[in-house]
């Protein structure tokens, strides 16, 4: 806080001698890389966006990765086993500390999710076809599509829509173990009846970087049309396909990371052995396949100059199998096999007012979702065959429903900007027939078993939003902001495993599967951000200062009637801590980027497991540093372009009592480019080559783990070597 009023000072103080900038927009100069952000019906920042300058210095590895590119961002971090963000669930983001996968991810508003991980999935698009990423890690906007919930921030992407005029662009991209990318997109410009169309296409693959197998191939098509209907109407479609399979990069063990130098390129086996808790390496045991269907159609409607009406519908799919070799079964090991069959269909429906000073929208989102979530098991032999051992674990199964008002209302009392909303969410929860699977003739068999049943529920929060802001001076500004945010019950997979697992010591205590869910409930969080923007005519700043207040978060427990451990939402953690952003324009050809983050995040009490007191109170979440920082250089020589970059990630621990510690380190990379308009019969001409990891540091990246991850239950995957990409890019 002492650094808040300083700087409140310092920035006050200073537009007493420096010539004035007005903030306006907080639209800034050409190479302005993040900038806030608002809803079009709200009057106070509450978001960043990062813009096509930001998603283009993220250089190749951004392309087919939204966290990727958010990585920009004060308080965002991204890790991943990839070089190339192929292998799209072997990532992990955390936003302010909390997983990204607790949080929302929409196109224009419309929610993409799935289950078995809950969350959005971020490696579904093209980043090319994106005007902006916009991203919310405090106050959400209450007409934001929350999908499954956003304690984990909400992001939101911003459709490149079709342009005014014909045009094609095409790159290609190579790079290290045989990376390949070409895209390529078509612009009709407007026809006749003044509608347009743009389609787009790209395939990409790669080796693995270590160990046998590939990431890839990935394909992904992207369309979009725009129709404006006379004066008072305008029609939108946008689809996006993406198919994706990959062999798994195999993540380390604890005591293995303490000597990276001889396990650094440790893999899964190229080939079978015979021996089943061998072959569970093998990499065609480990591997990965996602398809996703989207599509939404959009109707605006201008009612009158003040009033506007949205009606938007989607549709949604995805299909995904994955394999794991796993320790258990009757030979020490076992192949399972995840099944994700999802269908979602929905519509938001907005109406707007705006009358002088003063706007208010208010609007209803319904989502009818089926979830097959389903987990198969096959033993291994050692004859290096498998063996049918039937449905392990009915995950999720029957239609659930998302019920979510909302009103929002905002206005502009110079200096001041007010802005309030509320938002109820609903979730009606399908109940589920329970199975077991016994082998009658040597072929597994389905029968009923009425313990294993959940019955139907329905969770639901109410979801207050604030904000207000004062126009210190025509380019300084100060701001405070409030909004609670949640994510639904989740994690089914592993607590219909534990009752599987023990059923006779359940059925022995009378304990059902539905009484074990019935401790299942909504995560919530409440957040404060207080901050300053401040533009001068050659840096600009904007200090955020955040609290937050987490309670009900999944948590392992002790259940002295089975003497067993299982999850339950009781836990609650408090954070706080400092974003700072900050631009310097030491030349017009120069501009000096910092970006660090402080982040105190813990619980707030010790955890009970297994009959012990964990000791986990006021200790720092898991996968969570302290200190986070990006910095970088962008220099430009005439069509030239040369940006070192730099993060440097703090120490964090992979268990809640801080035993297992990973060391912080910085990853160096470096961005060269040459970029040209109407360069001979080309609209536009561009080449890129970028230096990934350039001191081929050797770290630890992602943190495979719970929030309340003990000693030896948490995995580790490494960070990719150096790697080199370059791309070449025209339109025309």
């Amino acid at each position: 806080m002492y650094l808040l009023s300083l700087l409140f000072i310092l920035l006050i103080a200073n537009n007493c001698f420096a010539e004035e900038t007005s903030l306006g927009e907080i639209t800034v100069v050409e190479d302005k890389i993040i900038q806030p952000t608002k809803q079009t019906t709200e009057t106070v920042y509450t978001g960043v966006e990062l813009t096509q300058k930001g998603m283009e210095i993220s250089g190749e590895k951004a392309k087919s990765s939204v966290y990727e590119a958010l990585n920009l961002i004060p308080g965002v971090n991204y890790e991943s086993a990839d070089p190339y963000n192929l292998a799209g669930e072997q990532g992990n983001l955390r936003i302010r500390g909390v997983r990204g996968y607790l949080g929302a991810m929409t196109v224009e508003g419309i929610p993409n999710y799935g289950g078995n991980p809950i969350g959005p999935r971020g490696y579904l698009y093209d980043i090319e076809n994106f005007n902006s990423i916009s991203l919310y890690k405090g106050a959400v906007p209450a007409d934001l599509g929350a999908g499954v919930g956003n304690r984990g921030g909400a992001i939101e992407l911003k459709p490149l829509w079709a342009k005014d005029k014909p045009e094609v662009k095409f790159s290609q991209s190579l790079g290290s173990y045989d990376y390949m990318r070409s895209y390529l997109r078509l612009d009709t410009g407007k026809t006749p009846f003044d509608g347009k169309f743009a389609l787009s296409y790209s395939y990409t693959e790669a080796d693995k970087w270590k160990g046998p197998g590939e990431t890839g191939p990935r394909n992904n098509f992207n369309f979009n049309y725009v129709q404006p209907i006379g004066k008072r109407f305008d029609f939108k479609v946008w689809g996006n396909y993406n198919e994706q399979e990959y062999d798994k990069l195999r993540p380390l063990t604890y005591s293995q990371t303490q000597n990276l130098d001889k396990n650094y390129e440790l893999d899964y086996n190229s080939g079978l052995k015979g021996v089943p808790t061998q072959d569970l390496y093998f990499y065609k045991y480990n591997t990965s396949y996602n398809k996703n269907q989207d599509i939404f159609a959009s109707l605006g409607v201008n009612i009158t100059d003040n009033i506007k009406l949205s009606l938007k519908s989607y549709l949604s799919d995805e299909d995904a199998t994955i394999k794991d070799g796993v320790t258990g079964g009757s030979t020490g090991a076992r192949i399972q096999e995840r099944t994700r069959d999802i269908d979602r269909k929905g519509l938001i429906t907005d109406i707007s007012l705006k009358k002088d000073q003063f706007q208010a929208s208010a609007g209803y989102h319904y989502e009818a979702s089926d979830m097959e979530i389903l987990m198969h098991n096959y033993g291994i032999t050692n004859k290096q065959t498998l063996t049918d051992q039937g449905l392990g674990v009915v995950g999720t199964s029957g239609a659930t429903y998302l019920n979510s008002p909302y009103l929002k209302v905002s206005g502009k009392f110079k200096p001041f900007n007010l802005q309030a909303g509320i938002k109820y969410f609903s979730f009606e929860d399908a109940e589920s027939q329970g199975y077991i699977t016994q082998m009658v003739s040597g072929k597994p068999v389905l029968l009923r078993a009425a313990d294993l049943d959940r019955e139907a529920r329905t969770y639901d929060i109410w979801l207050p939003s604030a904000g207000v802001s004062y126009n210190i001076t025509s380019s300084s500004e100060a701001y405070a902001s409030y909004g609670r945010n949640f994510i639904r019950p989740y994690s089914y997979v592993s607590l219909v495993n534990i009752y599987n697992n023990n059923r006779a010591k359940f059925q022995k205590a009378k304990v059902t599967l539905d009484d074990m869910f019935a401790g299942y409930d909504i995560e919530q969080s409440d957040n404060v951000d207080v901050g300053l923007r401040y533009k001068h005519s050659f840096f600009d700043i904007n200090p955020t200062i955040f609290f937050s207040k987490h309670k009900n978060l999944l948590t392992t427990v002790y259940d002295p009637r089975v003497s067993l451990n299982y999850q339950q939402n009781i836990a609650e953690a408090s954070g706080y801590g400092l974003d700072l952003e900050t631009n310097f324009y030491v030349t017009d050809k120069i501009t000096f980027f910092v970006n660090p983050t402080y982040n105190h995040l813990t619980y707030d009490k010790d955890i009970s497991y297994m009959g012990n007191e964990l000791s986990t109170k006021d200790k720092q979440i898991v996968d969570t540093p302290e200190w986070l920082l990006t910095t970088g250089l962008m220099f430009k020589y005439m069509n030239f372009e040369f940006i070192p970059k730099m993060r440097v990630l703090g120490k964090r621990y992979g268990d809640a009592e801080h035993k297992e510690e990973i060391a912080s380190y910085p990853v160096f990379d470096l961005r060269l480019g040459y970029h040209k308009e109407k360069f001979h019969r080309l609209k536009d001409f561009s080449v890129s080559l970028d230096f990934d990891n350039i001191l081929d540091k050797k770290y630890v990246s992602v943190i495979n783990s719970g929030d309340d991850a003990v000693t030896g239950a948490t995995t580790y995957s490494v960070g990719s070597p150096f790697t080199v990409k370059t791309s070449l890019s025209f339109v025309f």
